[in-house]
């Protein structure tokens, strides 16, 4: 359970790091980030800092998971797909923002204890499955915006095809081993609107189900 005070500091610091949408930090107001953080880095669960979960991922920061919804510009009546469950924090975010949200997770595992937490909390329109996201999700397309928590080379084109016209996705674009971006896309009647809009480092999107139970 988090005390007042934490809290009160955890929101002053997603202030001061620019998210200033109000939406957005009731969003993340309601949302209590230590219940998708285990073990000896649970304390740290209100620090603006991306912490380790299980297989070899990471719980973003804070600010950035405030900044990419911002971006993506979700609507109360918007269908949402999420590429890249992790512990499910930024799909909980979400589902106080949409009409629905689609998250999936290629780690079985982190999609069971994402699945257990979103139970928790009742966000019933969160619907959590084990998959290989790179492929979208092609029976519930078009989505009216798309997420993607793990970084692409390119924003990939089949993703791109499940979304509205009039929709965006927001991703990290770039190689791991180099700085990456996080990138807008609109899709118009005509094509795509690409907006640059910061700098950030990611976990890769790894295409396929992982082997881990």
């Amino acid at each position: 359970m988090v005390d007042a005070q934490s809290m009160m500091q955890y929101m002053f610091a997603l202030r001061a790091a620019g998210v200033t949408d109000k939406r957005i930090l009731n969003a993340m107001e309601k949302v209590p980030r230590h219940l998708f953080v285990q073990g000896h880095f649970q304390p740290r669960a209100y620090e603006d800092t991306a912490l380790p979960i299980a297989s070899g991922q990471t719980i973003s920061q804070p600010s950035v998971v405030g900044k990419m919804t911002k971006a993506l510009d979700v609507g109360p009546r918007d269908k949402v797909l999420e590429i890249g469950t992790g512990s499910g924090y930024q799909a909980a975010i979400l589902s106080h923002l949409a009409r629905r949200v689609y998250t999936i997770e290629r780690h079985r595992g982190l999609a069971r204890g994402a699945q257990r937490v979103l139970d928790e909390l009742r966000l019933a329109n969160v619907i959590v499955m084990t998959g290989d996201g790179s492929l979208g999700l092609r029976d519930q397309a078009p989505f009216d915006r798309i997420l993607l928590t793990a970084a692409a080379e390119d924003p990939p084109a089949n993703l791109l095809a499940q979304l509205r016209v009039g929709g965006i996705m927001v991703l990290p674009v770039g190689q791991t081993d180099a700085v990456q971006h996080l990138i807008k896309v609109e899709k118009l009647e005509n094509g795509f609107e690409y907006t640059e809009l910061e700098a950030v480092r990611f976990v890769p999107l790894v295409e396929g189900i992982s082997p881990d139970p």
